[in-house]
């Protein structure tokens, strides 16, 4: 037991299928996830994912990265503080950087869509890879469970997850659930904003899948990058904001063949086919004639191009 991975038609599905342990993310399933973001990352054809665990009472309860039995607690003690000071390059303090060189390989952000499928417990490391990793959030009416899982124990963790919920909900909703640490369902998910929508469990994956299929549709280079656009940039002030969107939306129109299909099918009251195609670069433009220029450089001033 461990991961799940295929892909059908455009989407990339990962199961955590270790219901026995709670789905957790033990050095075999951090190690295959990581895989797999990296796989559905660089497979041009895959255009969205869906996470979800298998069973009914577990997404992901969380970590256990348990040492080898050859080390002494000592040994132990001493690795992970000297991870602090010297962690190995490739690494972010200690966890491999994988597909995202930011925050470790398992809470990547991948630019493509992730759809999570929260079928019972997100715990600890399972509320961090939905803090991290995901996009749009279905949750189980009757088993999904929420619950931060360490302030409880002493500690603030490890993993981003204090970071990323006081920044994607509210201040007064973060903080309660960071200092009471206490455990809510579903319902309360949905209210702070954690998740988008509660589907009955029977049709949780159907949701998802629902979800994914009209993302396939969409123009890929065009989502990915409104992905990247609002992780990377989204914090920054808003008309530095606006001058990056802006020239992504320049390369966008320059360089790919779908935002010039998006327009023609528009125009063309048809449904578009976006194929994420890359388009060649030309010549360089002709010399123009003064008269030429003159023209050229009016209808630009007007704004009617």
């Amino acid at each position: 037991m461990g991961l799940d991975y295929e892909k059908r038609d455009g989407v990339a599905y990962i199961t955590l299928n270790n219901p026995a342990k709670a789905n957790i993310l033990d050095k075999t399933m951090s190690d295959d996830i990581s895989a797999a973001w990296i796989d559905l990352w660089e497979d041009r054809d895959i255009r969205c994912a869906i996470l979800t665990g298998a069973g009914d009472r577990h997404f992901c309860g969380g970590h256990n990265l348990a040492p080898r039995p050859d080390v002494t607690e000592e040994e132990r003690e001493f690795l992970r503080t000297q991870r602090i000071y010297w962690p190995l390059a490739g690494t972010v303090y200690g966890q491999k950087t994988g597909v995202d060189g930011r925050m470790g390989d398992h809470y990547p952000r991948v630019w493509k869509p992730v759809i999570a499928a929260v079928n019972g417990w997100a715990a600890g490391a399972g509320m961090y890879i939905l803090l991290a990793s995901t996009d749009i959030r279905i949750a189980s009416a009757e088993h999904a469970r929420f619950k931060f899982g360490l302030t409880s124990q002493g500690w603030v963790g490890n993993g981003p997850g204090a970071a990323l919920l006081t920044k994607q909900l509210r201040y007064a909703d973060a903080m309660k659930i960071l200092l009471t640490d206490l455990p809510f369902d579903a319902n309360e998910a949905l209210r702070v904003g954690l998740v988008n929508e509660v589907v009955p469990h029977a049709e949780l994956l159907a949701r998802a899948e629902t979800l994914a299929r009209h993302i396939v549709t969409m123009p890929p280079l065009a989502t990915r990058m409104m992905k990247e656009f609002v992780v990377r940039f989204g914090d920054l002030p808003t008309d530095q904001a606006w001058h990056v969107q802006n020239m992504m939306n320049h390369l966008l129109i320059q360089t790919t063949a779908d935002g010039e299909e998006g327009r023609r099918a528009f125009n063309e009251k048809r449904p578009p086919n976006f194929t994420g195609a890359l388009r060649r670069r030309g010549e360089a433009w002709e010399e123009r004639s003064d008269e030429e220029n003159k023209r050229l450089d009016e209808i630009y001033r007007s704004g009617e191009y």
